[in-house]
């Protein structure tokens, strides 16, 4: 398994060798002593969580306040442009973005770390999202920004087809970082 940095600050992309033969593919999607030996405590972690979405579906732009969250995210079916944004205000990368293609071909995870803002669009007739994340949820830390916030200037490949009455009416990235 592979471990590639990004541009974002502590993000990491973890690429898998899957091993593919006429039954079809093996693949691991996750590394105890990988995780460690980059700065990951693999015990951390718990909660394992799913989504599923269909095409055009736009989910985010989440994240938490006080501690965040770390958590490692995949697609294990259908693919999706994943997004994140760098909320930690000391960060050298804070206010800036990435997207990542997660799809079931590479099975890239994308580890993120506390305090980025996490969001997704479906590329596929449907898509599976996988998310291990290190502590339990709290409704009260949730955050939001709109997926079209112009300050951030996020490019979504594809039209919105659907997006929850929360995602549709969260702030703004300007009201966030000045909430802080």
């Amino acid at each position: 398994m592979d471990v590639l940095r990004t541009e974002l600050d502590g993000v990491l992309l973890f690429r898998p060798t899957p091993h593919r033969d006429d039954r079809g593919l093996f693949t691991r999607t996750f590394d105890h002593a990988i995780a460690r030996d980059n700065g990951i405590d693999p015990d951390a972690f718990t909660q394992d969580s799913q989504s599923r979405s269909v095409r055009g579906v736009l989910r985010g732009l989440h994240g938490r306040r006080g501690r965040g969250e770390a958590k490692l995210v995949r697609c294990a079916h259908g693919a999706v442009h994943d997004v994140l944004v760098d909320a930690r205000e000391a960060s050298p990368t804070f206010g800036k973005w990435q997207a990542f293609r997660l799809d079931d071909s590479e099975f890239l995870s994308l580890y993120v770390p506390p305090g980025f803002l996490h969001g997704f669009q479906c590329l596929t007739e449907v898509a599976d999202v996988c998310y291990r994340i290190d502590r339990p949820h709290d409704p009260s830390e949730d955050v939001g920004v709109r997926y079209d916030d112009p300050d951030l200037a996020i490019a979504w490949p594809e039209p919105v087809s659907l997006i929850s009455g929360r995602d549709s009416s969260a702030g703004s990235w300007r009201e966030l970082t000045t909430s802080m």
